[in-house]
């Protein structure tokens, strides 16, 4: 629960599960497939921040000329399709992501989009999923957010104001050990050393899981900053494709991380 960042959408996405249940029999297989991309959607979008109950109600009349368990799961899923247009992907979700907030909407699927794809943490052969269970149950979080460009680093080169340091597009998860390692080093001098660690493949799905241009090291900040948001997007949606059966978006990387 610590990373869900709308209840209101938990709760009114289970509404939507006792209600394909109960009234429209849907198969539970079916119906936990239809939900689950459901919740993604609503909790990516804040659907229900700003009058939810009325935008509750709304979803709810959609559902009167509904008939059988076929008609609801085309409903939701003609709700899903109609909200995940392109645009949406490549305009809305980058932009919601040019943020310092520690907690979102988007954010919050970025990390869901690793968890759904078997991702590690960065430099690490741990899975996303473990470290940030860990972390939940222990004092110490055994996964931290790591500038990827430290902030010492960045004032060095004059970038002074947090709004521009703390942008949640500088930051990966990271083994706490590893964060405290890199301190303040330049991204170009630290990368290396933790590059060693792996091989050309694993380092491949590393920068895919982590949103990472090629030769980030290298780059301007905010040309970084602008990149690695679209990215980032592009790593949320292929997380919502690898929940949809129909769709194999996102499978390469589900069905490879899963065989490690």
């Amino acid at each position: 629960m610590d990373m869900i960042s709308s209840k209101v959408a938990l709760v009114y996405a289970y509404t939507f599960y006792l209600i394909g249940k109960k009234d429209f029999r849907v198969k539970e297989f079916e119906l936990r497939s239809v939900i689950a991309r459901w919740f993604y959607m609503s909790a990516l979008t804040a659907r229900y921040s700003s009058s939810p109950e009325s935008i509750m109600e709304q979803d709810l009349n959609n559902l009167r000329d509904v008939k059988n368990a076929s008609g609801f799961i085309e409903l939701l899923n003609k709700t899903i399709q109609d909200t995940f247009t392109d645009d949406y992907w490549e305009i809305t979700v980058p932009n919601n992501l040019a943020t310092t907030a520690a907690r979102g909407p988007s954010l919050f699927a970025y990390y869901a989009a690793q968890n759904l794809m078997g991702a590690r943490g960065l430099f690490s052969n741990i899975k996303v999923s473990d470290l940030i269970d860990t972390g939940l149950r222990a004092k110490k979080s055994a996964l931290e957010r790591h500038h990827l460009f430290p902030k010492a680093y960045l004032k060095r080169q004059g970038v002074l104001e947090r709004r521009d340091i703390n942008q949640i597009a500088n930051y990966a998860l990271v083994e706490w050990q590893d964060n405290i390692a890199i301190s303040d080093k330049a991204p170009a001098e630290y990368l290396g050393d933790y590059l060693t660690r792996f091989s050309k493949d694993e380092i491949t799905e590393m920068y895919y899981w982590h949103a990472l241009p090629e030769n980030w090291q290298d780059m301007a900040y905010t040309d970084f900053l602008q990149k690695r948001r679209g990215m980032m997007a592009k790593v949320i949606r292929d997380g919502f494709n690898s929940m949809n059966k129909e769709n194999n978006g996102g499978s390469k990387w589900w069905s490879r991380s899963n065989k490690k």
